[in-house]
């Protein structure tokens, strides 16, 4: 029998991952933070870039804010060469942004008189937006920051937000990117969850049943399995939400009307028909528990300007779960819209490290092979 050569690999050495955290990290480059004033609330906006590129305006799911939802994704290393031509507004809806103070709207979230006391009187009162008036509340954000066109990147809520304002403010759209979307009215099942969980927060109760609902809305049933870790993040965020605020969020989605956009193939009717006007880019992970809304809302838009991607081995938050393909595909879209047309793809570092490790492993075959 061929003896083998024992091989002893040195200056190895084995590190613990440092644990993942949502808070702001220097890695996050935020060149100023704004409240803005809109005629349905204040709207706070961080900007990640130059203001000097072409504008990127980010808007969140519920239960999230842009630092939550966003943060991972746009710090990713892969995404570093795209945003050096982009400068990124994450926009966060009213109340939801880290240490927001308590909202003080004229009625509670099932539409009672607010019973609530004094416990709001630091703040005034105001009735929260619409989905409808947070669409149009974005036009105040491009006023402010005098910006003339961008691309639209949303997911869950934001998504339905995103569209409302594409729809009625068509020459400031340059595309969208749209993550986990709907384009109808909330379901009899949607109803019946999200009133419960509205009623709980309202009462300043984050109680189990809507930590495990908020859980299944971002990641769906199998990402709560299969990755532990990411979920117990989150997890843990969810106990510094302003149940409150976020109830009146849940409330403001839970109500929306349907897009009503339609697709229609016919040049002629197509004139009249109303639809997205601009590129748009639909993703959405194989696992996710919008799959099929987002097949739906891909149905009723012009597939001469839509692409759909479905990610294999994604649940709901791609951002999260396949930030490396979700950046391709990104860079794709861009691309095919003339934006950094000598981008290529970077190899990023996991990938390098496992190439590296499969080098050393046909190495140490060879040597046996000759010994």
């Amino acid at each position: 029998m061929e003896k083998l050569t024992e091989i002893e690999f040195t200056g190895i050495s084995v590190q613990d991952k440092a644990p993942r955290n949502l808070s702001n990290n220097a890695s996050s480059i935020l060149i100023q933070e704004d409240d803005i004033e809109t005629p349905y609330g204040n709207l706070h906006v961080a900007i990640q870039g130059d203001r000097s590129k072409l504008a990127i305006l980010t808007f969140h799911d519920i239960g999230l804010n842009s630092t939550t939802c966003f943060q991972g994704f746009f710090n990713f290393i892969d995404m570093q060469p795209i945003l050096r031509h982009f400068c990124v507004y994450h926009v966060n809806a009213p109340g939801q942004e880290d240490a927001a103070l308590q909202l003080r709207p004229e009625q509670d979230a099932l539409g009672n008189p607010d019973s609530l006391g004094n416990s709001f009187l630091r703040n005034k009162w105001f009735t929260y937006p619409t989905m409808e008036q947070l669409g149009e509340s974005i036009q105040s954000v491009v006023d402010f920051y005098k910006i003339k066109r961008f691309i639209g990147f949303g997911v869950g809520a934001g998504v339905n937000v995103l569209c409302r304002y594409a729809l009625n403010h068509p020459e400031f759209v340059d595309s969208l990117v749209l993550v986990n979307g709907t384009a109808d009215k909330a379901g009899w099942v949607e109803w019946g969850y999200q009133k419960l969980n509205s009623w709980y927060l309202w009462r300043g109760n984050m109680t189990t049943f809507t930590e495990d609902y908020l859980l299944w809305h971002w990641f769906g049933s199998k990402t709560q399995w299969e990755n532990y870790d990411l979920t117990t993040v989150y997890k843990e965020y969810i106990k510094s939400v302003n149940p409150q605020n976020l109830s009146l969020f849940i409330e403001a989605y839970l109500a929306r009307t349907s897009l009503g956009i339609e697709r229609e193939l016919d040049p002629v009717r197509r004139i009249g028909t109303k639809t997205l006007q601009c590129q748009t880019l639909l993703i959405v992970g194989d696992d996710s528990p919008h799959l099929d809304d987002v097949v739906e809302l891909n149905g009723q838009l012009d597939p001469e300007k839509t692409d759909f991607l479905k990610i294999q081995d994604c649940g709901g938050m791609p951002l999260e779960e396949q930030p490396g393909k979700v950046c391709e595909a990104f860079r794709l879209f861009l691309q095919g819209m003339g934006y950094v047309p000598t981008l290529r793809q970077k190899t990023s570092t996991v990938s390098q490290v496992q190439k590296n490790y499969q080098h050393q492993l046909q190495d140490f075959k060879e040597m046996n092979t000759v010994c």
